[in-house]
Parts: C-alpha cells; sequence; structure tokens
C-alpha cells in the first residue's frame, strides 16, 4: 500500500515538473510572450533546474535544448526512483542504456500528454466559453499540431474535428510509447 502511494506521487510529480519544462520549451518554440502569465509561471516554477543546464547547453533558435535536457534528466531521475522502489536496489549497469533511452521516450509520453491536455481543455472551452480569456492561449499554443490536420481533413465544416484527430493520433502515440517504455526497462 505505502509503496504504491509513494509510486502514485512519484508520477504526479515528476509528470507535472516534466509538463512544465516540455511547456517551457514549447513556450519557447511559439514565441510565447515572456511576460503572459503562463510563461511567467513556468518560468518560475523550472528556472532552477534550466539555468543551471542552460550554461552548458544553450537554447537554441526554435528549441529550447536546455528545457528539453531537464526534461530528459527528470525523466532519468524518475525512473531511477521507480526503479529503487520496485526492486529496493539501483539500475544494473546493464541497464543504463535502455534506462536512458526509456527516459527519452519518457519525456515523449509528457509531451504527448500535455498535448491531449491542450487540446482537449482547447475543444471544451471553445463549446462552453469561445471567448475565454484563455482561447487565444490556447490557440497559440496548439495551432502548430492542428493547422496541418486542418490542411488534410476535407472541407471545412461549421464543426472543427481537427482537435479530435490530433487527440485520437496523440492516444494511440502513447499506446505505442507505453509498450516500447515498459519493453525497454519495465517500469
Amino acid at each position: 500500500m505505502l509503496g504504491d502511494t509513494l509510486r502514485f506521487l512519484l508520477e504526479i510529480t515528476f509528470m507535472l515538473f516534466g509538463a512544465a519544462l516540455i511547456g517551457r520549451a514549447w513556450i519557447h518554440a511559439v514565441r510565447l510572450h515572456p511576460f503572459n502569465p503562463l510563461s511567467r509561471a513556468v518560468y518560475q516554477v523550472t528556472n532552477w533546474l534550466v539555468l543551471p543546464i542552460r550554461k552548458l547547453v544553450p537554447a537554441g533558435n526554435t528549441l529550447d535544448w536546455s528545457s528539453l535536457v531537464a526534461a530528459w534528466l527528470t525523466a532519468l531521475l524518475y525512473l531511477i526512483l521507480m526503479w529503487l522502489i520496485a526492486a529496493h536496489t539501483l539500475i544494473p549497469a546493464a541497464l543504463w542504456p535502455a534506462a536512458l533511452g526509456a527516459s527519452i521516450l519518457l519525456v515523449a509520453k509528457w509531451t504527448l500528454n500535455v498535448i491531449v491536455w491542450l487540446t482537449f481543455l482547447q475543444a471544451v472551452l471553445s463549446w462552453v466559453h469561445p471567448l475565454s480569456p484563455l482561447m487565444p492561449l490556447l490557440q497559440t499554443l496548439t495551432a502548430p499540431m492542428l493547422e496541418p490536420i486542418r490542411r488534410i481533413l476535407p472541407g471545412r465544416t461549421s464543426i472543427d474535428f481537427s482537435p479530435l484527430v490530433l487527440f485520437i493520433l496523440a492516444q494511440i502515440v502513447l499506446m505505442m510509447l507505453s509498450r516500447l517504455t515498459f519493453s525497454l526497462i519495465g517500469v
């Protein structure tokens, strides 16, 4: 019981922090204004890890590499802690390459979870409160993924199905990544 509770708390904590790091990289990629309240909150939560890494790994023009490296290190620490809780030992040396690869897949899973939740929130708000102050922010964050789908979907109707298509595609990739991550390291 205690082990399950600890695993749950670790999963939630690391997933939320990983999502904040991915959000930081995403904010950089879509060039969201740094004084936006969401940007400021994400920066405040993640600065303690990203700024020291930025001294070694600078942010690029389109990708914030330091935030992505921080997300990868966070995922690696999460996998080490989960292994420690499950096996009561450190990860064996032979499994370190698999753990490094699994942590990359875990960052991809966190990214897809962020995409799913932002898309879901935008879709619900577009029906419930389309003039919400959050809508421009959500549209800025999701537009790079929704626009290619909108170009592929046939004809324009009064209902935009691109969020549903993105949601389904992200869920399919999440299932594949979960299976692949488990097969690599068993966590």
